[in-house]
Parts: structure tokens; sequence; C-alpha cells
């Protein structure tokens, strides 16, 4: 498949009962084809708030219409990548859920047979309910964050970690996932520096990405793929989506079977053609208070 350069989608706000400041819009090209849902949320509102969540069930995995029942959230979508090998799962690199540290950042990953040290992308909430999108990696329990992710490229691999040149996140929620797709309103695609080269998150994919606007308007976008009218994208063409709600930062989270969109009991995607929900560990709500 080739990487399309410029998307055109024809974006419908849906007449969802949801309170001002939530909107959901729906996208699609029927040529390529996409499928894509879009939630924007006003931080502005005092009245709402984003969480990062984890699950709650023996087993750590739960789907994302038991994570809105669960923690009464208006939206969820799902969150970071996570190890379902084992009974209970395990998330991959940092996750802190109301300001405690469930798992520390990965400090380094093994690619082709050498090791990288890395600084992958995350998704922070402040105290004060503003988010971030940081390159950052732990040390004890907190989280330190670079202006610029660890220079990384197939075969000459960066070799450590700097703390030095690193400054204090403080953020009470977060979750690692990635690449960064967009940095300071720019298309940014950090595949290599993250390290994420060689891997199926380069291809196309159903893709689930998080990101936020210089107004401090939070977007949510579940893109669809593995079925006849949505294709999937490629990481350019979901910064491309994204671009096209003026977002700042930008990032991307687990995709594939896990991409799903729950609002208020209502599964409006089709996670890779289906309308079963895959189990996660993780999510981002959204609520209304």
């Amino acid at each position: 498949m080739t990487i399309q350069n410029s998307i055109q989608i024809k974006w419908e706000e849906q007449g969802l009962n949801l309170p001002d400041g939530i909107n959901i819009f729906l996208g699609t090209n029927k040529t390529i084809p996409i499928k894509a849902w879009v939630a924007k949320v006003n931080l502005n509102d005092p009245r709402i708030s984003v969480r990062v969540l984890s699950s709650k069930d023996d087993d750590r995995k739960e789907s994302s219409s038991e994570f809105l029942k669960s923690y009464k959230a208006r939206l969820i979508v799902n969150g970071g990548f996570f190890n379902n090998q084992k009974n209970r799962a395990r998330h991959i690199g940092l996750l802190k859920t109301d300001g405690l540290l469930e798992e520390p950042a990965s400090h380094s990953v093994i690619r082709d047979g050498e090791r990288y040290f890395i600084s992958r992308g995350a998704f922070g909430i402040k105290e004060n309910g503003e988010v971030d999108i940081a390159w950052c990696s732990t040390r004890n329990d907190s989280i330190f964050e670079w202006e610029k992710p660890f220079k990384n490229r197939p075969g000459k691999p960066n070799n450590n970690i700097d703390f030095e040149n690193s400054t204090f996140w403080r953020v009470k929620d977060a979750i690692h996932a990635g690449p960064v797709i967009i940095s300071e309103n720019k298309i940014n695609i950090a595949v290599e520096d993250e390290v994420f080269f060689n891997t199926s998150i380069a291809g196309v994919q159903p893709r689930t990405a998080v990101g936020y606007t210089s107004d401090n308007e939070l977007i949510l976008m579940v893109v669809d793929g593995r079925q006849i009218e949505s294709r999937g994208v490629y990481l350019e063409e979901l910064a491309l989506l994204m671009m096209q709600f003026n977002c700042y930062e930008a990032i991307n989270l687990d995709g594939g079977g896990s991409s799903t969109i729950v609002v208020d009991n209502l599964l409006l995607n089709r996670p890779a053609g289906l309308n079963y929900q895959r189990e996660i560990m993780s999510s981002i709500g959204v609520f209304f208070n």
C-alpha cells in the first residue's frame, strides 16, 4: 500500500447525548478507504476531566466498556501496550495513575540483536488537569523528560540514559506508548528515535491516538482497519488526520484489535472489523462532573 501524502476526510459531528464540551465526529474517505472516530474534548470546562486508568480485574485486563462502567466515565479509548502472555497482564513502559507509579519506563529494548536505550513518548496529565506529551523515562519513582528523544538509528544505538540533561516531569497520570507523531504543531514521526523500526507498529494498522491543541482541547482518535470500508493507516497518515484537528502534540497509542472508542456504553467503532472488544490493561477516560 502507498502512504498518502494528503487525505481528504469528510468529518460529520454525531448527534450523541453528551454534555457540552464533548463532541464526537465520524470521518470517512471511501477511496482509500478510511473510517475514523474523533472525540474533541474541551478541557477548559471545569466540569470535564481526563484520567489515565488501569484495570482493576484480577488478571489486570478488561474491555473498554468494562473500564467505562467500573470508573463511571463518559468516554473511553484504549491506552498503552501491554504483555498478554501471562495470567496477569503487564504494562510495557510507564504507567502512572492517580499519583501512583504502577510500572516504570522501559530503559532499553533489544532490536536485531542490539540494545538501544530509549526515551519514548508518553501522554501525561498534570495536577491542574492540563495534558502534555513528552519523551521521558523514570529513575526510582520519579519521571524525567527531555526536549528531544534520544537519537537512535537502525544499527546505531544510543548507549545510555543521560539524566543530567533531563528535567522532572510533574504529572499525576502518565502512560507510555508511541511513537510521538506531532510535536510543536508539526508532523514528527519518531519511529527510529523511539526504536519502533522493523515492527508492525510502523505499518498499516487500526490506530488509536491522543493529542491536544494549543487552546487546551483534547483530541482522541480511533481509526478502524482490517476491513473492507477502512484499511487502517500508516503513522504518517495518522499524523495527517490529527493535524486536521490542530494538534500541537500527538502520540500513537496501542492499536490493532485493541483500538476502541466507547461512549456511554456504546461501542462506536468496529475493532479489527468486529463488534468484539479485546480486553486491555490501560485506557484514557473522559469524565463529566
